[in-house]
């Protein structure tokens, strides 16, 4: 089945596209890239659930320790005593 394709900016994107991909032709290189849009947005995990792991890691090393010298600690680190 022939693509098609009536908006002339749609059709001036496919043939960009195809021209950098080298691609056989438009179709041949929207296909690709729906392809990979498809595959990008399969694969994105939602903000929402990002932030989940993230708190719950938080939640899990607990609070920060206020008597924590961060300048001694990194001195030992690298060997500046």
């Amino acid at each position: 089945m022939p693509l098609f394709i009536r908006d002339p900016d749609v059709d001036a994107l496919a043939l960009e596209l195809q021209q950098i991909t080298k691609a056989r032709s438009k179709t041949e290189a929207v296909r690709t890239a729906l392809r990979h849009e498809i595959e990008r947005n399969r694969g994105s995990v939602p903000l929402r659930e990002r932030l989940a792991k993230v708190k719950e890691m938080a939640r899990r090393i607990g609070p920060a320790n206020p008597d924590f010298d961060m300048k001694k600690f990194t001195d030992e680190m690298w060997g500046d005593d």
